[in-house]
């Protein structure tokens, strides 16, 4: 990967988690809403803890994959950035676009069942 590859990848890196660190933030809002903002009646107040608990889902999974992204933030100007921890394969960069914190190729990710 050239200099100018791992320069794309920390842009690409940087604007994924900071839309990401929004997206977070909006579904903070929505899990604890704030006072005078709740629900009245027990109906309401059941469709806000299904809703709830979904948005709980959301922010794990957003937690999980920004702290992803950081990481590999911090590893995009080492040589380990792009090689597959299973194969030792480069990853395509093409994957790596779509998914930059990727550590794995899709054929190991296939074969390793993620």
């Amino acid at each position: 990967m050239t200099p100018t590859e791992r320069e794309a990848f920390k842009q690409i890196i940087e604007k994924q988690i900071e839309s990401l660190g929004n997206e977070i933030e909006e579904i903070r809002s929505a899990i604890y809403p704030n006072r005078g903002e709740g629900t009245s009646d027990k109906v309401a107040h059941i469709s806000f803890k299904q809703e709830q608990s979904i948005h709980f889902q959301r922010y794990e999974e957003a937690t999980k994959r920004l702290n992803r992204l950081k990481h590999a933030y911090l590893k995009v100007d080492t040589p380990e950035y792009g090689i597959c921890k299973e194969c030792e394969e480069e990853i395509p960069l093409e994957r790596l676009k779509l998914v930059p914190e990727s550590i794995y190729c899709v054929a190991c990710m296939n074969e390793l069942g993620l």
